[in-house]
This record gives structure tokens, sequence and C-alpha cells, in this order.
């Protein structure tokens, strides 16, 4: 089994990831890759999971000085545990809807 048959590869539309020379390498390598809709902020697997963490934990709290908050924040950087990868992941496989409704920005548990 080769091993394209297990994965895709999911990135953005930065110029750094759609130059030629990186589509042709996929193609050469069969590696398949999923579209990403031009502008969709939703796509980006950070918004699953990171960003809302460190938004709850920075959340009506007054950190007085930047050390304070940069502990905190690199704290909770270094806590994901697994089931938190698999949530991160199932949010995720909702890009369909992304796709099927042209890349829109979508609010909350409107997925």
């Amino acid at each position: 089994m080769d091993i394209a048959d297990d994965w895709m590869l999911h990135h953005d539309n930065a110029p750094a990831h759609t130059v030629l020379s990186i589509r042709k390498f996929l193609a050469n390598k069969n590696i398949p890759a999923l579209p990403h809709p031009p502008y969709s902020p939703d796509l980006a697997p950070y918004d699953f999971y990171l960003f809302p963490k460190l938004k709850s934990k920075l959340k009506g709290h007054h950190f007085g000085m930047m050390e304070n908050m940069q502990k905190i924040l690199t704290d909770e950087l270094h806590t994901p545990t697994e089931n938190d990868f698999h949530y991160c992941y199932d949010q995720w496989k909702k890009w369909n809807h992304c796709i099927t409704s042209q890349g829109p920005h979508f609010e909350g548990n409107n997925l």
C-alpha cells in the first residue's frame, strides 16, 4: 500500500506552498493535496484548538507584566493531549463545508 493511501497534505495558499516546483514535487511523489479555498481563515488548524484555548486562558485576566502573560501562554503551549489533537482534526474535517460554500468565513457552531 502506498503511503498516499493513508493521508493527504493540507496547506494554505501561501506562495511558498503553491509555487510550481512544490506542485511538481508533490505530483512526482504522488502526494495528494487538499484544495484550500482562497482567503478562508476557517481552515487554519490553530483556529480549531490552539487559539480558543489560549484566548480562554487570557480572557478576564490582568497579568500586570508581559512576562506573566508569556509564562501562562508558554505553559499552555506545552499541555496539548492526544485528545486535543483528535478534536482539532475532527474540527478540521469540516473543511468540506467551506469548500462547498465557496470559502466564506463561519463563526462559532455554524459549520
